[in-house]
Order: C-alpha cells, then sequence, then structure tokens
C-alpha cells in the first residue's frame, strides 16, 4: 500500500525551483553591490566638493570680479535698479511697418541716481525714442543689434546725466511685430 501511495503523487519538478532561486540570489547580489558601490562613491565624493566650493568661494580683490566673470560676476554687488515705462516704436523698415515694444529696468551706480534719472525722464524718454526708431527689424532681432542697442542706451542716458551713474540697461521685454 505504501508503494501505491507514492506512484499517485505526480513527480515534482526538480530543476526548475532550484534555478528560480539561483536567479534570484544572483540578481539580489548584484544589486546589493551596485548599490554599495554607489553609495560609496557618492559619499566619497561628497567629502570632496566642500573643500574645493571652498577654495573657490573666496572672495575677490578689488577688479577681480570684472576679469573673471566679464562684469556680471555672481558675488558682484547690484546697484539700486530704476524703471522706464515701456517703448512702442515704429521700426525703419520701410516695405513694411514692424512695431517694436520695449521695457528696460536701468542698474545704477547708487541711490541717489535714481532721483536724477526721475527728473530727467523726459529727455531719456526722448533720447532712447530717436534710437530705437533708428532700427530696423533684423538689427533688432540678432543677439548683436540687442548688445549694441543696450551699449548704445546707457551711452546715450549716461550723455544726459552729469555723471555716469547708468551701469548698464537691461530688457525686461522686448517683442517685435
Amino acid at each position: 500500500m505504501a508503494e501505491a501511495a507514492e506512484e499517485k503523487a505526480p513527480p515534482a519538478p526538480v530543476g526548475m525551483p532550484m534555478k528560480m532561486v539561483l536567479i534570484l540570489v544572483g540578481g539580489t547580489l548584484v544589486v546589493a553591490l551596485g548599490g554599495a558601490f554607489a553609495m560609496f562613491k557618492m559619499m566619497s565624493g561628497s567629502s570632496e566638493k566642500p573643500a574645493a566650493e571652498g577654495a573657490a568661494e573666496k572672495p575677490a580683490a578689488h577688479g577681480e570680479a570684472e576679469a573673471k566673470g566679464g562684469g556680471h560676476a555672481a558675488g558682484s554687488e547690484t546697484g539700486a535698479i530704476a524703471d522706464l515705462d515701456p517703448f512702442i516704436v515704429n521700426l525703419a523698415d520701410s516695405p513694411e511697418v514692424r512695431y517694436l515694444k520695449v521695457t528696460m529696468k536701468l542698474e545704477l551706480t547708487n541711490a541717489s541716481a535714481a532721483e536724477e534719472i526721475t527728473a530727467r525722464t523726459p529727455q531719456i524718454r526722448d533720447a532712447i525714442l530717436v534710437l530705437l526708431t533708428s532700427l530696423d527689424s533684423v538689427t533688432a532681432r540678432s543677439p548683436q543689434g540687442k548688445h549694441k542697442l543696450r551699449e548704445d542706451v546707457t551711452q546715450r542716458i549716461n550723455g544726459l546725466l552729469p555723471k555716469k551713474s547708468v551701469k548698464t540697461a537691461y530688457f525686461t521685454d522686448f517683442v517685435i511685430q
């Protein structure tokens, strides 16, 4: 009777569970080693970065910030900012009528220069309007044209003021239609 009970039970698959166990153990081992390696790299890398960043963030000597960052260094001080009302002008394109809308902010050397800008607003707006209407759309769209326009605006405004109080002009809105 014992022989009959053994013959009725189906034979258990021998190779499948052992292969599955080996695959699972191998996969777990690979993932664990990869995670340990990644953690080791992150932990060893984080101790080197603060030392390198600390050396790079030394305060710059006078005049050094302009040489490194071209005048727009992250650590350089910004002066007072003066807002100008938006300008809407016709561009100098002859076959087509094109419009330019520009909003600018002026970076000043000190806060007292803002009062001078406010006092001379009509002259400043006139100088900028004459400059903007002399542009054509091709020049105004190019990065070089915008850079030149920024320099020209700064020079014209500084020409109207007793002291050169404007560091630079920033375009906050620039639309050509």
